[in-house]
Order: C-alpha cells, then structure tokens, then sequence
C-alpha cells in the first residue's frame, strides 16, 4: 500500500488547482474562510508596480488595453482627489479608461462634455464644493461570529483582543454600538443585549438606546430608519437601567421578577420572557458613566450570570468607553464642521440677496430649518428700534416640509392681531436682549397655552434669540420650535442659532439701509418733479393780493351752509380765503404776518394741478365747509385756536399735487409715490409732506410765530387732519365713534375723544358736496365721474387692468345706483352722527335727503328706459322674424297682389316701431334752449350718436334731464303707432304661437 505524506499531497494540489478548489467549496467552512483572509490579507500593489517601486491606487482598477498613462499634476491631482471621495455612493465613475480604438475627437469630445458638466452655475455650488469635506470615516469589518465563538474556545486571550481590536478603531456610533452589543453576548452568552447612551444636560440627562434587545446570532444590522424608530429612552435613576447609570453599580439578577425594579412592559408587548440580567455602566476616562449595558437571559437557558461573567464584562467595557467617547468626539466635529460650513453659506446667501427684505427673510429661514432640524421657524421685525414699547410692525413664518403637521405653512405676512405678535416670549426677548431656551413650553408661565391652542399648533419648545443691527441695536426677534427629532434644544443648538442671528441681523441690516437708499432715490424724483411743475407766486401777485380789498363772508355767502360751490372764480376764492382766516381770529391770536399768509395761499393754489375735480376749487370748498361748521354751527367752542388753525390749513392742504388718480392705482402702477410712502394712504402722505415742503420754504412759514412746542404740536394736528381724509383710516375709526356719539359717552375732555372728531368732521368736509343744492351736488358728481372715468381709462390701457364700476365708462348708466349706495353707506351716517353732537347741522342732513330723492328718482327712470329699450329691441327682432316666416310659408305660385299685400303690411308694421323710438327720443331731448355742454361729463361728449344711445343715455344724460317723470309720461299714447303694434302681434300669433305671450307681455308693459 502506497503511503503519502504532508508534502506530496501538497505537491498534488499545486499541480491540480481545480481539485483544490472543488473540494473547499464542498467541504470548507466559514471560520476557515475567515481564518485564511485574516492571515492573507489583500497585496496593496501588483507585482509589476512593486518592481517598480510605485504604489497602485487600491481604488482604481488596473488597465487592461495597456494604455500608458502620463503621471503630470494633473493626473496627480485627480488621483488624489479619486482617493479622497472612496467613499461616496457613486453611480457611475466618470474616469472609466479609454479603449484604444477610441478617436481622439471622442476623446476630445468627452473631455469637454465632462468639463462643462462639472462647473457649477452659481457662487452657491462653488462654495459648496469647496466646503466639501475631505475628511472620510474608515470603515472596518467584524470578524465572523462563528470565528469568535471558535477562538473564544480555543485561545481566551486571542479572543479578547479581537474583540478590542474589533472597537477599536470604529468612530461610527452606530456601528460601534452594533458592535459592542454583538461581542458582548458572545463574551458573556448571552441571548439579547441593549446598549443606552447617556443623552442631555447634566441636569435633565436620559438614557436614551437605538440598539434595543439584539439577538446574539444576528448578522443583519437594522437600518437607519429602523433605529429610529425603535429608539428607546429611558429617565435618569428610573429602573434598574435608571439606577446602574445613576449609581455606577453593575446589578446581577438571577430572577428578573423578583426584582422591584424590573418593568415586564417589554415582555408583555414581545411575548419574550426575561429570566436573568447582567447590568453594568461603561465610563469615561474621568469616570463619568457615558452608557449602560445589558445582557439578558444567559445560555444555556435557565442559568444565571457568574461572577466570571461581570470580572470580563469588567475588562472589557473600559475599551468601550473609550471608543464611545471617541466617536463622540468625532461626531461632534463632524457636526461642527457642518455648522460652520452652513454659517459660511449664509453669508454667501446673505450678500446675494440684499435688495429684498422678504427673500433675504426666507432664505434665514430656510437656512434655520435645516441647520437645527427644527419643525417652525419665525422672525419678527421691531416697528420702532428706538421705542421702548415693544411692537412688532413685519412678521415672517415658515414650517418644515419634513413637519408632520397636516396643514403646510408658508411664508406670510400675518396681522397685528396673530398670536406671534401678542407673543410674551419675544416681546420679552425683544425688550432685555437676553436669549430664552424653554424645553417645556407647558411648564412655563410666560407661554399661552390658548393662543397655542387656537393657531392648531402644538409648541413644546422654544428657542428665542435677538437679532441685532451693525450698532448693536436689537431690529427684531428670530424663533424656531419644536425640534424634529422632539428633543429640547440644547446648549449647542443656542450657542449656534446665536451666532447664525447674528449674520442675519447684519443681512437684515443692510436690506434696510438699501431701501432706505431706494427710498430717498424716490422721494428725489419726486421731488425734481414736483419741482419741474410747481413754483411759488410772483412778488407782483402778493402786492396784488395784499392791497386788495377783503369782502366780509356775508358778501360771499361763505357763512352759509347751502354755498354755491361755482360763484366765485379763482381770485375770488383766494380773498374768500383771506377772510375765513381773518375772522376765525388766529392771524391775530398766532401773529401771522398778512404778507406771509397771502404768499402762501397763492403758492397753495399754484401747486393745485389742473384735474377734473381734485384741484383748487375743490381745496377751497372743503376749506369753506369747515368754516361754516366752526362759526355757524358753534364748533369754535369747543375747538382750541391750535385745533382750528390746523384743520383750516389742513383743509387747504389736503389734496395738494393731486394727480387725479386714487391711492389704488399708485399701487398698481408701482409709481414712485408707491415706492416712496408705501401702499397706506400714499396720497395722503405725499400731501402731508408736500405742504410741508411749502411752509419750509422761504416766506411761506404761517407757523413761524409759534414756540417750539406749539409748533410741534401744530404739525402733529396738521398730519392728522390730512391723513384723516383717507377714506381707509374712516372705515377703520367711524364705528368706535359712531358707538360713542350714539351711546351718549362722548366727552370733549377725552383726547381720544377729540382726536376721533377732528377726522371725522374732515372726512365730513371733504364729502361736503353731498350736502349742496341739487344743481351743484349734480355738477360736482359730473366732475368727480369724469376724473374717475380719466383713471379707469389709464387702467385700461397702460395697466391692461379692468376697471371697477365706478371708474369703467363703459358703465356709466349705473352712477345713480353708485351714487345711493355712497350716500347711504359712506356719508349719511357720518352727517347724522354730527348731528347728534350738534344740531346746528341738520342743514347738511337734510341737504343729502333731498339730493338722495333726486338720485332715487333717476335711478327709477334709468331702470325704466332700460326696460323700454329692451322691449323695443325685442319688437324688432320679433318683426324681422315674422318677415322671414311669412316670405319663407307663401308659396311661389302665390300671386302677384298677395305679394303686394305682404309687402305693404310689413312696411306698415315697421311705422309704429319708429313712430314709438321718434317719440321716446322726443320726450327725452332737453328743452329747447337748455345747453348740455356746460354740465355733461368729458366722457358723454364723445359718444356717437344713435337711436341706441338715445334710449340707453349716459350718467351725464341722467343728469341733464329735471325734473324726473316716470316712463309712462314720456311715451306716446296709444294711437295709430299702438294700433298698428296690436296688429303685428296678432299678425306674429299667427305664425308663431310660441312667442306670442312674451310679445303681448311685452307691449302690454309700454301702454300708459
């Protein structure tokens, strides 16, 4: 028998690779798998770089087309940076080698195509591509459990260093911590193990684990969602977890039952019975406890933890302490370096939008919801920075996509009456400059709980932080709540959102200042253009003016509630001006020089545009509406000289520079005074300032007389009284006044009081037109609709905007119906609240009650010619069908005569169509004599002429025809034209049945 020895089977299977082979994949096992890797481990170079003397790239495989490549920089470089990037989760490697039969256009080709893709197309990705880190976690694989239970039986102290070498260089958390629980079970036979970190501050620290109860022959790892969805905390001290932590004692239980600690919540929801446990806490080099392990249930089952159990657990959970708070450490860099790699992205944020305050604001905030992984985020804009009251005036908002709230929140501007405004946290932020980190909203008394409740947002914390300016001035509050992860906000978490802040405020800062710049570049322009139009009178017209002779108001008829509007001309509007003054008392009592007060009415004249209706005439009644209701309704009674002179020059004032054009439109136009005073009471503001532009200039100061507080206390009361004729600050202050005056709690010693009525009887004189005669509030509506209809116009073809009712042309017929609805819901209530404070004014009430009759009655017969229009025209249709039915039922053969019969009937049932139009023309055309031109509006003069146009008519048509009679007045009576209609509809039953109710409804309606 042959015998063999160890060398000649070697020998026989170097010389038969293939047998060696199949017979270790039949028979070999893992551990000897793992045994020859970790002996053998893979060469770092081939053998050809290795005679060479060059290291290969690991990461870069090996050409196999043997195409040389060069090694410049360039190649250097790239090499370099391949390695650096091992280990990111590539798709595709864009450096894939060339083959040799590749032209070298597609070479070329590839190479630009490679270059154009990788340049970035804004500063944002450059800087994000510098930022990048370069840095990469190594990673290591474990050994294989079988190997570790094998060299646990074969060599214990071989065992015990792989498992230290095993953690040892981990800086993956969660890979160390899947780690140490694995090598724990085997070290102690275990059937389960959990490992809880030590989480948050010393004072409210938690246990908190990701790796709850793993399995001892797992080789899987759970994922990244998995872990945290099955995170498991645990509170300081609660537990036998609680108290190992707390205590730093290891706790044996044999019986987990019988142990007071021991919670069997786990085991009920699992189904899993816990016998025996071993606890021990892992520490630091300081000797603080970083973690706490458990080992449960100890195989074979049944059988408790020894003592030599708890002495390697011992020996081995230092070298876990270790290596935890390495991966600490490293973790905490890592988050580092990402904090300051976004704080770098925000300054290029920031200095890329500065010329919009609500882009620079969601760009922070976006930039906070994903630096500090928090579910909301607020900035709220100081009205005043210099106040001590604390108010709000912009607030910005935006929620987290990933927030699992149902309703999605974006970026608003919210009202003064949102919870954000009224909340107590930032105002108290806002005022002691000191950040506020709350962790339980509820437990705080500063937090409202119903304000909470009511936004349908549940807060739990919140971290609040001033924003300040280059000066160190506080302009703000910014706010962030609710983590995402529901944990508090941390130390690190202020620290950070503090020093992002503080690169906001300076972006916020400068956004400021630039509209600042934009404004004055504004308020420029429209200064140059003011100035390009307006200027001051001439010497030779205050000389004029000052030797004029002043008739007193009697003469005037300035002293009189029902003034003609239209009796005085420019001149004389300008002595009448003189006199309102003169005999209200204050030249005397606040020393106006005569000379002064003359040039400055010319110049408020001068600077009136030539507008329909918002011009000198309209300042000048408005100003003799306040007069008549200071001296003959009593008013100068109650009113102080400060009061009367103020809104005697604010009544002057109130309109100045008005370019016939609405506050609406300069915001749609986005004009300069848009851009200059905002969107509220532009006009208004403009007028404010431009009659101050007119009292600063030289000689033209009224108030030069009055001490510096006086003076101050005048303009204050000036831009209230001009600011008031805003019909928006009406609708917002009428109802408290209106509850006042009715209620009968009005008090003239309540400054509030007296504020209110001072913009109320504004408001009265600048609708005071309302309150004339008819023939005069009828003229002033002419004016007022023509101005209307010029803007509507403008709206139409530079805005391409459709026009409201009231400023559309081509709805002119509806005045009468716009002109009820403004008198009932704007002016009357406001004339009879005034009544009530004094009867004196019932004229005016009573002025408006006649003028609404009037508009009542035109109303009537607008709808009424409108109905007859229609009637008409539903005649003429229905006659040019029963034509085309009558020509389209008689038959061809018919004879010559019957042709001729139809004929004459057709032209006879035309007649009483015309005869009717000739008549309702006739009984609408003005009387004979009576000019129309002098009262019809620009836009009815260009209107062509027509039947249609006669029966519809014009708002100004309207108005030329008083007295008003009901329609029935103005048709013809029921002659030949109406006999000869009768016999159209019966000739119409007799073709069309089906039209004949509606016809017979129809003429029955236009007989008298």
């Amino acid at each position: 028998m042959t015998t063999f020895d160890f060398s000649d089977v070697e020998a026989f299977l170097d010389c038969h690779p293939e047998l060696f082979e199949e017979y270790l994949v039949r028979k070999g096992k893992c551990d000897t798998l793992s045994r020859w890797l970790k002996e053998h481990p893979p060469s770092k170079t081939s053998p050809a770089e290795e005679k060479r003397g060059v290291a290969r790239d690991p990461f870069w495989p090996t050409n196999p087309d043997g195409l040389k490549r060069r090694s410049s920089h360039m190649e250097l470089r790239r090499n370099f940076a391949r390695s650096k990037a091992m280990t990111a989760h590539r798709t595709y490697d864009e450096h894939i080698s060339l083959t040799a039969h590749e032209s070298q256009s597609s070479m070329r080709r590839r190479a630009l195509l490679r270059k154009a893709s990788s340049l970035p197309p804004t500063t944002a990705h450059i800087l994000s591509a510098l930022l990048e880190s370069r840095v990469n976690v190594p990673q290591y694989a474990s050994s294989a459990i079988d190997y570790k239970y094998r060299l646990k039986e074969s060599n214990e102290r071989e065992f015990f260093l792989e498992l230290v070498k095993d953690i040892s260089n981990e800086l993956d958390m969660t890979n160390l911590s899947y780690k140490i629980l694995i090598n724990v079970c085997i070290m102690v036979n275990a059937d389960r193990c959990s490992l809880f970190l030590v989480e948050g501050p010393s004072h409210k620290r938690t246990l908190v684990s990701k790796f709850f109860d793993v399995h001892s022959g797992t080789t899987v790892r759970p994922s990244s969602s998995t872990l945290d969805s099955n995170e498991v905390q645990v509170p300081w001290g609660k537990g036998i977890i609680g108290y190992v932590a707390e205590h730093g004692e290891t706790v044996n239980i044999p019986n987990a039952y019988e142990d007071h600690r021991f919670s069997d919540e786990i085991d009920k929801l699992t189904g899993y019975k816990t016998q025996s446990i071993l606890c021990m806490a892992i520490s630091n080099s300081d000797g603080e406890v970083i973690g706490v392990v458990q080992a449960i249930n100890k195989n074979p089952s049944g059988t408790p933890f020894t003592e030599d159990n708890e002495k390697v657990l011992q020996m081995y959970l230092p070298f876990c302490g270790i290596s935890i708070s390495n991966a600490k450490l490293f973790s905490e860099s890592r988050k580092e370096y990402e904090r300051s790699r976004a704080l770098l992205e925000v300054v290029n944020d920031l200095f890329e939008e500065q010329t919009d305050l609500e882009k620079i604001v969601r760009k922070i905030m976006q930039r906070a919801l994903t630096l500090l992984q928090c579910e909301r985020c607020s900035v709220l804009l100081l009205e005043d920075i210099h106040s001590p009251v604390v108010k709000f005036s912009q607030t910005f908002e935006l929620m987290s996509p990933l927030c699992s709230v149902d309703h999605d929140i974006s970026m608003e501007k919210v009202s003064c009456s949102d919870w954000l405004i009224n909340n107590s946290i930032a105002e108290l932020v806002a005022s002691t400059g000191l950040p506020v980190n709350i962790s339980d909203v509820c437990q705080d008394p500063r937090f409202d709980a119903e304000a909470d409740q009511a936004s349908g947002f549940h807060i739990r914390s919140v971290l609040c932080v001033p924003i300040w300016n280059r000066t160190h001035q506080i302009i703000g509050v910014a706010q962030i709540l609710n983590r995402l992860d529901r944990k508090t906000f941390n130390d690190a978490d202020q620290r950070l959102f503090e020093a992002f802040v503080i690169f906001c405020g300076l972006g916020i800062n400068n956004t400021m200042m630039y509209n600042q710049v934009k404004k004055t570049w504004a308020k420029q322009s429209v200064a140059l253009d003011m100035l390009s139009y307006h200027a001051t009178c001439s010497k030779a017209e205050v000389d004029r003016l000052k030797a004029a002779k002043i008739p007193l108001s009697s003469e005037l008829g300035i002293d009189e509630f029902h003034f003609n509007d239209f009796s005085l001309d420019n001149d004389a509007m300008i002595t009448a001006s003189l006199r309102m003054f003169l005999e209200l008392g204050v030249v005397q009592k606040f020393k106006i020089d005569y000379e002064v007060l003359c040039r400055w009415l010319l110049t408020v004249r001068k600077n009136y545009r030539t507008v329909a209706y918002h011009n000198w005439r309209h300042a000048f009644n408005v100003s003799q509406c306040m007069f008549v209701m200071i001296t003959t309704a009593g008013f100068q009674e109650v009113l102080t000289d400060t009061e009367t002179l103020a809104l005697m020059v604010g009544c002057f004032c109130h309109d100045l520079d008005h370019r016939g054009t609405n506050n609406a439109f300069q915001a749609k136009s986005g004009s300069a005074l848009a851009l200059l005073y905002g969107t509220s009471a532009t006009l208004e503001h403009h007028h404010f300032n431009h009659a101050v532009m007119i009292l600063q200039s030289e000689g033209h100061n009224i108030f030069a007389n009055l001490s510096s507080k006086e003076y101050s206390n005048m303009m204050q009361l000036l831009k209230q009284a001009i600011l008031s004729t805003d019909l928006t600050l009406y609708f917002k202050r009428r109802t408290k006044f209106f509850e006042c005056v009715l209620s009968g709690q009005f008090s003239w010693s309540n400054e509030e009081h007296r504020d209110m009525f001072r913009s109320m009887l504004m408001t009265a004189c600048d609708l005071g037109a309302v309150t004339r005669p008819w023939e005069i509030s009828k003229q002033v509506a002419e004016l007022v609709t023509s101005e209307f209809f010029e803007q509507g116009d403008r709206e139409r073809s530079e805005l391409k905007l459709t026009p409201a009712a009231i400023f559309d042309r081509n709805r002119k017929d509806e005045l009468p119906v716009l002109q009820l609805e403004w008198i009932d819901g704007i002016c009357k209530p406001l004339y009879e609240a005034l009544v009530k404070l004094n009867r004196k004014l019932q004229p005016m009430v009573d002025g408006i009650d006649a003028n609404r009759k009037k508009w009542e009655e035109l109303c009537r017969s607008y709808q009424q010619t409108r109905r007859a229009s229609e009637c008409i025209s539903s005649l003429e249709a229905g006659e040019t069908e029963s034509t085309q039915s009558s020509d389209s039922t008689h038959e061809s053969e018919s004879s010559q005569s019957e042709v001729t019969n139809q004929s004459e009937d057709s032209t006879h049932h035309v007649e009483p169509n015309q005869a009717t139009r000739t008549a309702v023309r006739e009984k609408q055309s003005p009387e004979p004599g009576r000019s129309t031109d002098s009262v019809r509006g620009a836009g009815a003069r260009n209107d062509p002429p027509g039947d249609s146009q006669q029966l519809r008519s014009d708002s100004v048509s309207w108005l030329d025809r008083t007295p008003l009679s009901p329609y029935k007045d103005i048709m013809p009576h029921r002659c030949h034209g109406c006999q000869r209609t009768d016999q159209l509809v019966n000739k119409r039953r007799a073709n069309q049945s089906s039209d004949a109710h509606n016809i017979d409804k129809s003429v029955r309606t236009l007989s008298p």
